[in-house]
């Protein structure tokens, strides 16, 4: 009997154990499985500090960026704002008008001749026949001419035979007067610088080697440009190599442009339609034109010259043709100045170097020889001595 409880208890202890060791391997798995299918969260730190045992990396992508960082787009740099070229300075040459009288002291050369050696033969009175000669010798002397020295001694001596000899203020104005008549100040000496209907005044410089074509040209637009004139000019000087530069130089200084061939030699004709076609489709106000010295007693070159003016003609009228004399050269420029009036129909006479000469009669010959006046004159090597003739101011000069 005590066996049998024996065995009952040791079979209870082992059921129970079972059970107990089943129980516990059921809690296991659970355990397990609950762990694997929903880790606990860990517990993130007061401090703020990424949570233990995460890896730097992780760190790195959640740290928010430095607000010092923008994290907008970078704006495109704009690009660069041209400066604009600066605008060249031209130079505003004064008013002409009046020129002749500021630079009178420029005419003292010619104070010998007509002024003061006439005036000294004229105010000692008793005047004879070789007297009257002698004066008829002041007068040829300083290119007056043969026929205006006949005109101004009959003149005189008329006023000497009805007044007779007084003082010197009263001889004085005689000759003021007759000279001044042969001056023939009621001449138009306007310079042809104004549009005509739709296209500009043309005007084309003529002359012979040496005279100073191509400043007087240069001058004469400073004096248009004084006067408010827009100007284009033309370089038809295609033979001398330094014509061009000098021209263009000369237009620059004041802001006018100037028409040229890059080739030397080119045909001057071609150069001065272009520059006159540049002229009409600019609505410019005056086209100067500058042309080849020529010697006057060369046939060739002033048929050249008649032929650049038929080709200007072909779409504008030429409005003056002005002849540049060297008044140095006295009775010789006569003849030049003959010779180029019949190749081009000269419309004014440009009289330069009138300050380095005694021989201020030159005006007066010129101006019966072709019967076109003196517009201009030069009296110096400045860029503003060319000064429109004013007959008054003339005598005035050299007479006073």
């Amino acid at each position: 009997m005590d066996t049998v409880w024996i065995y009952i208890v040791i079979a209870a202890a082992i059921v129970v154990g079972a059970v107990s060791y089943g129980v516990s391997l059921l809690r296991g798995r659970d355990s397990q499985t609950v762990e694997r299918e929903a880790p606990p969260a860990p517990v993130a730190p007061p401090t703020g500090e990424p949570p233990r045992g995460a890896a730097d990396d992780d760190r790195a992508v959640v740290t928010a960026p430095p607000e010092s960082v923008s994290t907008a787009p970078e704006p495109e740099p704009e690009p660069p704002v041209a400066e604009p070229e600066p605008v060249p300075a031209f130079e505003r040459p004064e008013s002409a008008r009046g020129r002749l009288q500021r630079l009178r002291a420029r005419l003292a050369r010619s104070n010998s001749a007509l002024g003061k050696g006439l005036l000294a033969l004229l105010s000692r009175g008793g005047l004879d026949e070789e007297a009257w000669e002698e004066v008829e010798d002041t007068l040829i002397a300083s290119d007056l001419g043969v026929e205006a020295t006949t005109d101004l001694v009959d003149a005189l001596r008329r006023r000497v035979t009805v007044d007779g000899f007084t003082d010197e203020a009263t001889v004085r104005g005689w000759l003021k007067e007759e000279l001044l008549a042969l001056v023939q100040p009621d001449l138009d000496r306007r310079i042809a610088s104004s549009r005509v209907g739709e296209r500009p005044a043309v005007i084309l410089v003529v002359g012979v080697n040496g005279t100073g074509k191509t400043t007087t040209v240069g001058k004469l637009a400073r004096v248009l440009v004084a006067e408010d004139r827009d100007v284009l000019l033309g370089a038809a000087d295609t033979f001398r190599a330094a014509a061009a530069d000098q021209l263009t130089t000369w237009g620059d200084r004041v802001g006018v442009p100037t028409v040229r061939s890059d080739k030397e030699g080119a045909d001057p004709a071609a150069v001065a339609f272009d520059a006159v076609k540049a002229g009409i489709e600019q609505e410019v106000d005056v086209v100067i034109i500058d042309t080849a010295g020529r010697l006057h007693n060369k046939v060739g070159l002033m048929d050249e010259l008649g032929k650049i003016k038929r080709v200007i003609e072909k779409q504008s009228e030429i409005d003056e043709v002005l002849l540049v004399l060297d008044a140095t050269t006295g009775q010789n420029g006569l003849q030049q100045a003959k010779v180029f009036s019949e190749a081009v129909n000269v419309t004014g006479i440009v009289l330069s170097k009138l300050d380095g000469t005694a021989k201020g009669g030159i005006v007066v010959a010129v101006q019966r020889q072709l019967g076109v006046p003196v517009k201009l004159v030069g009296l110096g090597e400045g860029p503003d001595d060319l000064a429109p003739f004013d007959a008054e101011a003339f005598v005035s000069a050299i007479i006073d």
